[in-house]
């Protein structure tokens, strides 16, 4: 008789549902991608070749060569995170009221598609030596010499821009368009300008937004490899930490070194963004920045 109940009731019965049962495979996905590969990094990072428990994070911060790379790294990620999130700001707000808003998106997300390697390639047929940009600026003797705009610190940056600004700005456009416009109608109402209603309405209501926006942004932004490696100089301004983690696996074969680094990479991540998050706290978070109505 009991074979006759529905799987759902007897799940019932037993305290479980649909959605706990769904939850499970999701939670072993999690545990199998995410968990287990830093758990074992990390036990990784404590069996060095050479010294005790710790001589791998401590011969990571006792050679400038390897600790710099941590400053290189942020001052890498840090400006260019700013800077897409300060431009995604504008370009939302605009975006909104425009009837073609999917089509815009869609234009800017192209970057994302193609990824970092291709947009380094193109970066390399049109701002290189003998780029498009470099051959008009000498033909027409705008320019001496090839300006130099690639292989260098502003090469990576320039890159991060065009791939990371698609992401920070689908982000910024999702809470932009989740305020109550009614808001800013009564301000409007009020007599208060553009730049009040920004600055009084809009921007609080934003900041929860675009402190979350700035995190994923700036983690995105700190595990820069492909484009310090094509567009930088992996051996001066642009050795980011990631270029550290790959020569310690992959040119002098130790892992273990290796799993340190990418520890520190991530305690740094994860400081940051913590810092941010408790920072978050501090401004509104009220029913208005979270949907329309």
């Amino acid at each position: 008789m009991s074979d006759r109940v529905p799987l759902s009731v007897r799940l019932s019965q037993r305290g479980l549902d649909g959605v706990t049962l769904l939850a499970l495979p999701a939670l072993l996905f999690v545990i199998a991608l995410f968990v287990y590969p830093f758990l074992y990094g990390l036990v990784l990072s404590f069996k060095p070749k050479v010294g005790g428990l710790f001589a791998n994070y401590v011969t990571f911060f006792s050679d400038p060569f390897l600790y710099s790379t941590i400053g290189k790294t942020l001052w890498l990620a840090v400006p260019v995170t700013l800077l897409n999130v300060a431009l995604s700001v504008p370009v939302a707000l605009r975006v909104r009221l425009m009837r073609r808003q999917r089509l815009l998106t869609t234009i800017l997300v192209i970057p994302i598609t193609l990824g970092t390697v291709l947009v380094a390639e193109g970066m390399l047929n049109y701002l290189g030596p003998r780029g498009w940009l470099n051959r008009f600026l000498l033909e027409f003797g705008l320019s001496s010499s090839p300006v130099r705009l690639i292989h260098n610190y502003w090469g990576v940056f320039l890159s991060l821009v065009i791939t990371g600004f698609p992401f920070t700005f689908l982000l910024t456009l999702s809470y932009v368009t989740g305020i109550d416009p009614s808001l800013e109608q009564a301000g409007a109402m009020l007599g208060a300008r553009a730049r009040q209603r920004f600055n009084e309405i809009l921007l609080p209501l934003l900041v929860p937004g675009l402190i979350v926006t700035f995190c994923l942004s700036f983690v995105q932004a700190f595990s820069v490899f492909p484009s310090a490696v094509l567009l930088g100089a992996p051996a001066g301004d642009t050795r980011v930490i990631s270029v550290a983690a790959y020569t310690a696996a992959f040119e002098d074969y130790d892992y273990s070194m290796a799993s340190a680094i990418a520890m520190i990479m991530a305690f740094v991540q994860v400081a940051i963004v913590v810092a941010l998050l408790g920072a978050q706290k501090l401004v509104y978070r009220g029913p208005a920045g979270g949907g329309k109505g």
